[in-house]
């Protein structure tokens, strides 16, 4: 193969001695990007197969594609409705394409450049882990987001959120929500409101009356009565929640397009599908007890009924993709079934409790991700207890 031979070629080059040999960490990792590694362990138990950490975090990218795909259409149509004009499908989606492209080209650039330039300093491989959130943070912030906010936001999350504490597979909080969360501390203005949700031309060829730009979470949020949450059905059905075409963060929105990312990821085993589950379970049962209460409560947002819930927003998009981390998700099998259903319960809590924040996925996820070792560990010591137990009582007959 030519460029398996041009590889080897320039290879000795970067090896030690070699004229560029303090760049090796990079051709390392480009040229396992391109073919899987021929180098195994040299000691300890392993298992040997071509499935490495890479290929790994392409799968997870290849089951984004249904939603970046459809974000991108998502993007044109909102942007249409805003100026009252509807371009077409393939209009619509190549719009949406050359908008979304920068921000993914930021984000790769600042995340994979500081990752690249940690790995040359010390000296060790380049990690992989961007490779998937570096894809993430793109989906997860509003359209009109500057690109240096992007980037400074990328930086903070890459510099404090992983490389601080060792790298990939060392961090303790995921990494592309850390992105979210600064951005939503530190520009609050450019992460909420109406108008953050559309390209930010649409403002500048003009915003045709009566298009809100709210996401529907903010509508149900600001409702005061129960004629205003009827308005809300009214104008956003179930059937627009699931297909999406809805204001909102450039991933989140179509609920039919992250499910079939889910099935990706059960079917090859990368995502958990018991923490999957569980959080949807979670997050159902809060908002069913919330129905159930909503009559004794000054709360119009509590009437929303539960299965609503996992449509709108990013609850779908978080549980599935965000939450899913396999490294700072529990390990347990126990603790998965736990952690999932806190994750759901407390998004759903969050985000009706919470006046100030309507949303609360991205808070109940970084929460569970600094509780799952914890979790982990009483589930351990628990099964260790049972065991001890059942030992004893083996020993007394």
């Amino acid at each position: 193969m030519s460029l398996r031979k041009f590889v080897d070629k320039i290879k000795p080059n970067f090896e030690k001695g070699g004229k560029v040999h303090f760049l090796y960490s990079t051709f390392e990792a480009f040229e396992t990007f391109l073919f899987v590694p021929n180098h195994v362990t040299k000691k300890g138990s392993h298992i040997r197969d071509s499935f490495d950490m890479k290929r790994n975090m392409v799968i997870v990218v290849m089951a984004l594609i249904p939603t970046i795909l459809f974000g991108m259409w998502n993007i044109g149509y909102q942007h249409g409705l805003s100026i009252g004009e509807d371009a077409g499908l393939i209009q619509n989606f190549i719009y949406g394409m050359l908008r979304l492209l920068p921000i993914i080209a930021v984000s790769y650039i600042v995340g994979l450049g500081i990752e690249f330039a940690v790995a040359q300093i010390r000296g060790h491989e380049v990690n992989e882990g961007f490779l998937v959130s570096g894809m993430l943070i793109p989906l997860i912030v509003p359209i009109d987001t500057p690109l240096w906010m992007i980037a400074i936001a990328t930086a903070f999350a890459v510099i404090i959120g992983k490389e601080v504490f060792g790298g990939t597979g060392m961090n303790i909080v995921n990494p592309a929500l850390l992105t979210r969360a600064f951005l939503f501390f530190a520009y609050p203005k450019k992460m909420s409101g109406d108008f953050v949700w559309i390209d930010g031309l649409s403002k500048v060829e003009g915003i045709v009356d009566g298009f809100s730009g709210a996401t529907p979470l903010a509508q149900v949020a600001s409702a005061s009565t129960p004629e205003h949450l009827d308005a809300f059905h009214q104008q956003t059905s179930v059937f627009d929640m699931i297909i999406g075409i809805t204001p909102g963060s450039i991933g989140e929105t179509s609920f039919i397009a992250i499910m079939l990312g889910a099935i990706l990821l059960i079917y090859t085993g990368i995502g958990s599908w018991k923490i999957m589950f569980s959080a949807f379970v979670g997050g159902a049962l809060m908002g069913l007890l919330l129905n159930v209460f909503a009559p004794y409560a000054d709360n119009v947002y509590m009437q929303l009924p539960f299965y609503e819930h996992l449509l709108l927003g990013g609850f779908a998009f978080g549980m599935i993709f965000m939450l899913t981390d396999p490294v700072t998700a529990s390990q347990t099998n126990a603790g998965k079934w736990i952690y999932g259903f806190l994750a759901g319960f407390i998004a759903i809590l969050v985000r009706v409790l919470n006046p100030a924040y309507p949303e609360g996925v991205m808070l109940a996820i970084l929460l569970l991700n600094v509780f799952a070792p914890l979790i982990d560990y009483y589930v351990i010591q628990g099964n260790v207890k049972r065991r001890l137990k059942r030992s004893k009582v083996a020993k007394a007959k």
